[in-house]
C-alpha cells in the first residue's frame, strides 16, 4: 500500500493519489474531500477483514461494523449476493466474477471516461489520465440494479472501487466502497436527503440520492461514444483489460442512467406522500425553484474543427432556457428556432479570453477550448424529473410549474430570483391536496406589497392567466426572448457577452462538487472574482444583483 491513498472524488468517490510521495495511506483532505479524513481519525490497519463496515459521513463519528441484523436488513445484490455470503472481492475483476455470470450480453456494459481522453499521449507528456470505468449489471430479471464505479488505468487492488446498488425492500440505492481491507456501507439514497448526511460523504455529488451521470447528453462529454473514441497510445496496457476490450458508447448509459433517477423518483414521491400528505415539501419544491445539481451540455461539434469561415454553431439549448422542462414536459407551442452565432465570433472569442485548457497539478496547458465547443452547466435531469413525477401525480398542477420556471426563464439555473419564492414553501408535513395552494396564496399575498418585477409579482402575474391562456402567453415570451437573443449573436459584442455569462455559470459550477477535475471546463482569463451575470428578457447581460 505504500505510495498510495484513496482520494475522494465526486462522482467517482476515491482516486488514486498520483502526487502522494509519503509512503502509507494518508487522512488529509488537502481540498478534495479525502474520503479517509471523513472517516475520522480510523486506524485503517485495525479494520477487520472479512466484515463490513457502517460510515455514514454527517451521522456517525467512527466507522463501526455492521451487525447481522443491520446487514440482513440490506436486500440489494451486493449485500444479498455477496457480502452476507462472506464474499468480500477487493479488485473490480473479483467483484464482477462473484456474482452470477450475465445471462446474456445485454446483462452487463461497460462504460470509459476521462476528462483527458481527447487530449493525444504524447511520450512524456505528465498529464493525469484519470480513466475511470462505469459498470452496469442486471443481476435479477432485465432492470440494471448494480453499478460499479473504478479507476481504469490504476492498479485494481488499490485504485478506487465503489458500488451503488437497488433494494427492491428499501426501493433505495445502497452506496458502498472498498476501503481496503474492508467493505463499507456509505448510506443509501434516503441519507441523501436527511439533514445531516445531506451533502456528506457519497452525497456531496449524489446529493439526492440518485445515480450521477453529469455528462447525460450528446455528445457525451469525456465519455466514449458513438460521438468521440477516448485515445490511448498504442502501448497502453489498458488496450489489454478485458474490460476496456468491452467499453460500449455512453449513449446507452444516458439511457440507463434517467432510467435510475426516474426509479428513484417515483419510490421517494411514494413514501414522502403517503397517508395523504407530503413530508417536507421543500425537500420537494426545492428542485422546481432552486438548482440542487446540474448536467454538463455542449455543442455537437468539435472545437478544433471550427473555422472562421465555417458555418454557425448553435449553442446548447439549456444554456438559453430549461427546455426540457419548458418544451419538453411542459410542452409550451414556441416557434423560435435556437440562436446560432457566427463561427467567427467564436474563433475570436478564444484568443479575446484566452481560453486554454490547465491541470495545475501536472503543469498541463494547452490553448483553446475543451474538445466539443461551449460547455456549460445546465438544469439537472434529476431536478426535473421530480417537477415531472410531481406533475403527473397531481401534487402540483403543469400551471404552477410554469409559472416557477418562468419566473426567471431566462436564467436556467443558479436563479436568486426563483430561490426566493422557497421562502413561501411550508417546511413541515402539509396535506397534498392543499399544498400547491398553500403555496401559490403565499406568493400572491407577499406579491400585493413588493414592486411588479419582484420575483413573486411575475409569478403572480403567471398565476392570473386563465388555464387556455397561459401556455400560449409563456411560449410568446418565450419566443420574444429567442428572437432577441438570436439577433444579438450575431453581433461580436453581443456573442461576448454571452461567453462572459457562460464562465459565470462555470464559476458557479465550479463550486459544486460535482466539480471534480480540472479538464471538465475550460480556463479563461475573466477573472475569478468578476461579478456574476445574469441574462434579461430582451437577451442582455447585465450583473447580478
Amino acid at each position: 500500500m505504500d505510495g498510495f491513498r484513496e482520494r475522494r472524488r465526486a462522482t467517482a468517490w476515491l482516486q488514486q493519489s498520483r502526487a502522494d510521495e509519503a509512503g502509507g495511506i494518508g487522512l488529509t483532505d488537502e481540498g478534495t474531500h479525502g474520503l479517509f479524513a471523513a472517516l475520522g481519525d480510523v486506524d485503517i490497519q485495525a479494520l477487520s477483514m472479512g466484515k463490513v463496515y457502517r460510515f455514514v459521513a454527517g451521522v456517525d463519528q467512527q466507522a463501526r461494523p455492521l451487525s447481522a441484523q443491520e446487514l440482513a436488513v440490506l436486500g440489494d445484490p451486493m449485500a444479498a449476493l455477496l457480502l452476507r455470503q462472506g464474499k468480500f472481492p477487493m479488485t473490480v475483476q473479483d467483484l464482477l466474477a462473484e456474482l452470477p455470470q450475465p445471462a446474456t450480453t445485454a446483462d452487463q456494459s461497460v462504460y470509459l471516461i476521462s476528462e483527458a481522453g481527447q487530449i493525444p499521449p504524447v511520450a512524456g507528456l505528465d498529464l493525469p489520465r484519470d480513466m475511470r470505468f462505469a459498470i452496469t449489471r442486471a443481476t435479477s430479471g432485465r432492470e440494471v440494479d448494480l453499478l460499479v464505479s473504478t479507476g481504469a488505468n490504476g492498479d485494481p487492488a488499490t485504485t478506487f472501487l465503489q458500488v451503488a446498488a437497488w433494494d427492491p425492500a428499501a426501493k433505495a440505492f445502497n452506496y458502498y466502497m472498498r476501503i481496503s481491507p474492508v467493505w463499507v456501507w456509505a448510506g443509501n439514497s434516503l441519507a441523501a436527503l436527511a439533514p445531516g448526511s445531506r451533502g456528506n460523504g457519497c452525497f456531496d455529488s449524489h446529493i439526492n440520492g440518485s445515480v450521477v451521470m453529469k455528462e447525460l447528453k450528446l455528445p457525451w462529454i469525456n465519455w466514449q461514444s458513438q460521438a468521440a473514441t477516448i485515445q490511448l497510445a498504442s502501448d497502453d496496457p489498458l488496450r489489454g483489460n478485458p474490460l476496456y476490450q468491452q467499453v460500449i458508447g455512453a449513449q446507452n448509459l444516458e439511457l440507463t442512467v434517467r432510467s435510475l433517477i426516474s426509479r428513484w423518483t417515483a419510490s421517494r414521491l411514494a413514501v414522502v406522500t403517503q397517508d395523504g400528505k407530503v413530508e417536507h415539501p421543500d425537500q420537494l419544491m426545492r428542485h422546481l425553484f432552486t438548482s440542487t445539481a446540474v448536467n454538463l451540455a455542449s455543442t455537437a461539434t468539435q472545437s478544433s474543427t471550427i473555422t472562421p469561415s465555417g458555418g454557425d454553431l448553435t449553442l446548447p439549448t439549456g444554456f438559453w432556457l430549461n427546455g426540457d422542462a419548458l418544451l419538453d414536459d411542459l410542452i409550451l407551442p414556441v416557434n423560435a428556432s435556437l440562436p446560432a452565432a457566427p463561427a467567427a465570433h467564436y474563433v475570436a472569442s478564444l484568443s479575446t479570453f484566452d481560453f486554454r485548457l490547465e491541470e495545475k497539478t501536472s503543469g498541463f496547458s494547452q490553448p483553446g477550448d475543451t474538445f466539443f465547443a461551449f460547455v456549460v452547466p445546465e438544469a439537472a435531469y434529476e431536478d426535473n424529473d421530480v417537477v415531472r413525477q410531481m406533475v403527473q401525480q397531481g401534487i402540483i398542477s403543469a400551471k404552477f410549474a410554469a409559472c416557477a420556471l418562468m419566473v426567471d426563464f431566462t436564467n436556467p439555473i443558479f436563479s436568486p430570483d426563483r430561490a426566493q419564492l422557497m421562502d413561501h414553501v411550508p417546511i413541515t408535513a402539509t396535506d397534498t391536496a392543499g399544498l400547491q395552494d398553500q403555496i401559490v396564496q403565499a406568493i400572491v399575498k407577499s406579491a400585493a406589497g413588493l414592486p411588479p418585477d419582484s420575483p413573486e409579482s411575475r409569478f403572480a402575474t403567471g398565476w392570473a392567466l386563465s388555464e387556455s391562456a397561459w401556455p400560449q402567453a409563456f411560449a410568446n415570451r418565450i419566443d420574444d426572448y429567442l428572437g432577441h437573443v438570436g439577433m444579438r449573436i450575431r453581433t461580436s459584442s453581443g456573442f461576448l457577452d454571452y461567453v462572459k455569462l457562460a464562465e459565470s455559470r462555470r464559476r458557479d459550477f465550479k463550486a459544486m462538487r460535482l466539480n471534480e477535475f480540472e479538464l471538465t471546463l475550460p480556463t479563461t482569463n475573466i477573472p475569478a472574482d468578476a461579478p456574476r451575470l445574469r441574462m434579461n428578457d430582451d437577451g442582455t447581460v447585465v450583473p447580478s444583483p
